[in-house]
């Protein structure tokens, strides 16, 4: 008689329990498959509106996000136009200094020269006027009526050479 071998005992023992967890094992997944057949269209629904939810949630993100960064966007546009228009200033200053030179250079009065002659000649006007209103007559402009006499008269000297014409004709 053969001694019964506790390895091959322990062997025959794990390899029926691994049997048993496999047959477990594929029971479970025929019993799952057998409850999606029969609740399919539920949890099909489930899952539509939780993959709604979390696409809310993200696109809730991606909107915040984009409002951050068109908000950065709109700050740094802001200081480049800032800074831009700081350059454009001296720029400007700098072509004004350099045409009032030039101008200068050409002998061509400057804004306060001219404001000044202004008000001279406003002033040599106004004392012009004072002078004529206080008896000092000022000559009058022609009259317009001696320009009609002498157009009327050369208008009617042709006629006249007509008439003598015909007369010593004859």
């Amino acid at each position: 008689m053969e001694k019964p071998n506790p390895k091959n005992e322990e062997a025959t023992a794990a390899a029926d329990r691994i049997k048993d967890s496999a047959q477990q094992i594929w029971l479970a997944g025929l019993g799952a498959f057998a409850k999606m057949q029969q609740e399919g269209s539920k949890a099909f629904e489930a899952l539509v509106k939780d993959g709604a939810g979390v696409q809310k949630k993200t696109q809730r993100a991606a909107e915040e996000t984009l409002a951050q960064a068109q908000a950065r966007m709109a700050g740094l546009a802001s200081e480049f136009g800032t800074k831009a228009a700081g350059g454009w200033g001296k720029l400007e200053t700098i072509f004004e200094d350099r045409v009032a030179r030039a101008l200068d250079k050409l002998g061509t009065p400057s804004a306060e020269q001219m404001a000044a002659l202004q008000a001279r000649v406003e002033a040599l006007e106004a004392q012009l006027r004072r002078t004529d209103t206080a008896g000092h007559a000022a000559p009058r402009p022609a009259r317009k009526t001696a320009a009609r006499k002498s157009s009327d008269a050369a208008a009617a000297k042709p006629l006249r050479r007509r008439a003598t014409r015909g007369s010593s004709g004859t």
